[in-house]
Parts: C-alpha cells; sequence; structure tokens
C-alpha cells in the first residue's frame, strides 16, 4: 500500500521540521513548502492526499492559499494558526478547510487529527464503490456521482470540497427526512471527532451558494435541522 503524501505549508523552520520528521516517523511522505506561491507550485505538480497549512505566512497568507485551490482540489485541508479566536475559525472553514488546529499545539494532537481526516477520505472511497453510486434528481438537474466526487447540475459540473460533496450526499441519501446538524456532523466527520459542530453550517452555506442559491434543495427546517427536498429520478 502506498504511502499518503502530505503537503505542509509553514514559514517557521522549527516548526516545519517538528512537524515533517514526527509525520514520517508515522508513516507519511511529507514535502513542504515555505510560503504560498511555493505551495501553489507543489499542489499543481503532485497529487496530495492531505494538505497542512499555516495561515500567517509573509506574501499570500493561507486563507488566500486555500480559497485558490479549494475547486481543484478534493482532499482535506487543515488549517493551521496562532488565532484562536471563534471569527477566525468560521473563516477558515468558510474558504473550504476542513479542520483549523491553533498553535501552539501538541504534536500528538496533529498526527491524530492527520489520520482521523485520511481515515474518512478512505472510507468514503470505499463507501463510494457501492453499486448505486449515481444520485439524480428532478429529471436529471442535478445529478451525484459517489465514485467519483463530481456533482452535474443542469449538465453542467460544479466543483465542490469534499465535505461539502459528503454534506449534499448524505442529505441527498436522507431524501425527505428531516436530519439535525448533529446527524450531519457524525456522518460526515464522525462521532470521535472533537471538532466544532458550527461548521456543518458554515459548509451548507457554502453548498447552497454552489449549487442551490434559490433553495432548491436544501431546506433549513428551524430548530431541527435541515432536509433535502429534490425528487428522486
Amino acid at each position: 500500500m502506498d504511502k499518503p503524501l502530505l503537503l505542509l505549508v509553514d514559514d517557521d523552520r522549527a516548526v516545519k521540521h517538528l512537524l515533517s520528521e514526527t509525520l514520517e516517523l508515522e508513516g507519511f511522505l511529507v514535502m513542504t513548502a515555505g510560503n504560498g506561491i511555493d505551495a501553489l507550485k507543489l499542489i499543481e505538480e503532485y497529487r496530495f492526499d492531505l494538505i497542512l497549512l499555516d495561515i500567517m505566512m509573509p506574501g499570500m497568507d493561507g486563507l488566500e492559499v486555500c480559497k485558490r485551490i479549494r475547486d481543484q482540489y478534493p482532499g482535506p485541508i487543515v488549517l493551521v494558526s496562532g488565532r484562536d479566536r471563534n471569527a477566525d475559525k468560521v473563516i477558515g472553514l468558510s474558504v473550504g478547510a476542513d479542520d483549523y488546529i491553533t498553535k501552539p499545539f501538541e504534536i500528538d494532537e496533529v498526527v491524530s487529527r492527520v489520520k482521523a481526516h485520511l481515515r474518512r477520505e478512505q472510507r468514503s472511497r470505499s463507501t463510494r464503490k457501492s453499486t448505486d453510486s449515481v444520485l439524480s434528481f428532478d429529471g436529471g438537474t442535478l445529478v451525484i456521482h459517489k465514485d467519483t466526487y463530481e456533482i452535474y447540475l443542469h449538465q453542467e459540473r460544479v466543483e465542490l470540497s469534499t465535505k461539502e460533496f459528503q454534506i449534499l450526499t448524505y442529505l441527498a441519501e436522507q431524501e425527505g427526512r428531516v436530519v439535525s446538524r448533529e446527524e450531519v456532523y457524525e456522518a460526515v466527520w464522525g462521532e470521535q471527532d472533537t471538532g466544532d459542530i458550527h461548521t456543518v453550517t458554515v459548509h451548507i452555506k457554502n453548498l447552497r451558494a454552489k449549487i442551490d442559491p434559490q433553495n432548491r434543495y436544501i431546506k433549513t427546517v428551524w430548530g431541527s435541522g435541515y432536509k433535502f427536498t429534490g425528487e428522486k429520478d
């Protein structure tokens, strides 16, 4: 089995050395970049399984890098920052990140979160290999290809992040049923995850902007959760 390939982007040499050395000891292949420009070049050239991205870097910061790559890179993006306010976390998640770790961090926590994200990606790939790999709604207006992570709206492909795709697929598979924010979180992030459940709200907001600006498919049921209202073909 091939080792997962990670990209670590940080302008702090000490942090970069500590994280890369630890992750390599854990069985990962790690490439590093010291700034956003170099990171973009590597992302164009290599297929990474996960990206660890520091926010506070000179020149192009991590938020800008995340925004630039999110539509093309479907894998997990974990932001690392010295800012620990909830507002900063919301901003990070709103530009497409899947997780947010604050500095100073425990190295074991970083390793644990990296492994957790990669396990979820592996489970998602396994699930997508099921025979029922295509979901189609409203006469093919919205088509979800679970095996390839592709979404088509009015026959036009829409680029979603991994978490956005997983949320949409989960809601679509629960067609017509109201599911709570907690249910969505457990289905997509896993019930053992220690992240912030408010990330569900942020990702659904981003998802609606991309595929549902008229509020056709994802309805908010106030006080209860969300309901997918497309008519399955």
